[in-house]
């Protein structure tokens, strides 16, 4: 047993300090990026934020509201063959450079991609997705998916460590997914006591990546456009929303009327309410990890997508950053016991 003294850091401990900025106008500001990947020869260009590989968030709705503004949907894993040659059928011009085919590592997952890019090839990104990032066999099944996918984006994870991005990297990932714990309908930290808080993570994982000329994601913590500023601020690459997602017409998830309105029900991956309707229940040996909400029904999702587009181009404007690249430049985040005035709230 050993014990770190350093104080880590989640978004609620931080806030970006002003700096004196040229910039006349929120309308000056580009969110723009262009990524160059370790391994793959694809270029991507678009607005780095994406939406959860969770089949209440990363559905095919989703993912063409998002790509018409350059933002990425990374597809979760449950959809059949045969939706995705339903939704194949008819796709917006450009799409596939906007979406992700996730997987798990299992032989049936793998057996499953394979048939996903034997109808589909043209389709440029996988997320290979666990919940745990730190075996073996997770870092094995990465090796096997570059070998067999050379010219794919490879996204993997989940981890929280500067170590093991770069194991991922070396194995073959082009982007890792960093993050244990820190979601809204997640409860990794409640069942098992163990997790990383979530800006410091990105701080050593960008750091670690960024050697390698690897990039990372921030997966999760994020409940305003503030919290994907800071993570932006702290180095990552990319930022996956879940629980800002949620609850739009895009979404997934059953909607439900409640005192005469509407929600939708949002859940973990590891929940009760996930496992019994994806694999036949929560297996004797674990514990479910995961919470199953109800989310008020907010509508197409543009409108979330423009108080997030808007708020992050305001973050710009206050640091003087011009492009979204520069952000992390001009960051001096400081440390705060409070965010917010909270006399009215809802």
């Amino acid at each position: 047993m050993r014990i770190e003294y350093d104080i880590k850091l989640g978004f609620k401990d931080v806030m970006i300090r002003p700096k004196r900025s040229t910039l006349k106008s929120r309308s000056e500001v580009s969110l723009e990026r262009e990524f160059k990947f370790l391994h793959s020869p694809f270029s991507w260009t678009g607005i780095p934020i994406m939406a959860a590989n969770m089949d209440t968030v990363g559905t095919f709705e989703m993912a063409k509201a998002l790509s018409k503004k350059q933002l990425f949907t990374a597809i979760h894993k449950h959809y059949s063959i045969a939706d995705w040659n339903t939704f194949s059928s008819n796709l917006p011009e450009g799409i596939e450079n906007y979406i992700a085919v996730s997987t798990g590592i299992s032989e049936k997952d793998s057996e499953h991609l394979a048939s996903v890019f034997k109808f589909n090839p043209y389709l440029k990104f996988i997320c290979v997705d666990v919940a745990n990032g730190y075996s073996e066999h997770f870092a094995d099944f990465v090796k096997q998916t570059r070998d067999q996918y050379s010219d794919k984006v490879i996204i993997a994870g989940n981890v929280v460590t500067g170590e093991m991005v770069e194991e991922l990297l070396l194995s073959g990932a082009d982007i890792v997914k960093v993050g244990i714990g820190p979601g809204s309908v997640c409860t990794t930290r409640i069942k098992t006591g163990v997790g990383y808080p979530q800006l410091s993570a990105i701080i050593e994982c960008a750091d670690a990546a960024h050697g390698l000329s690897g990039q990372i994601i921030s997966d999760g913590g994020c409940a305003t456009p503030g919290d994907i500023a800071k993570a932006f601020g702290a180095g990552a690459d990319f930022v996956m929303l879940g629980g800002m997602l949620a609850g739009h017409t895009e979404s997934g998830g059953e909607l439900i009327e409640k005192h005469g309105k509407p929600y939708r029900k949002f859940y973990g991956m590891s929940s009760t309410t996930a496992m019994e309707k994806h694999v036949g229940g929560v297996a004797d040996y674990r514990a479910s990890e995961g919470k199953t909400v109800e989310v008020p029904f907010k509508g197409d999702v543009d409108n979330t997508l423009q108080d997030i587009l808007g708020g992050l181009r305001s973050t710009c404007t206050y640091v003087g950053a011009q492009r979204l690249k520069e952000l992390t430049k001009r960051t001096t985040f400081i440390r705060v016991n409070e965010q917010e005035n909270r006399v009215y709230t809802n």
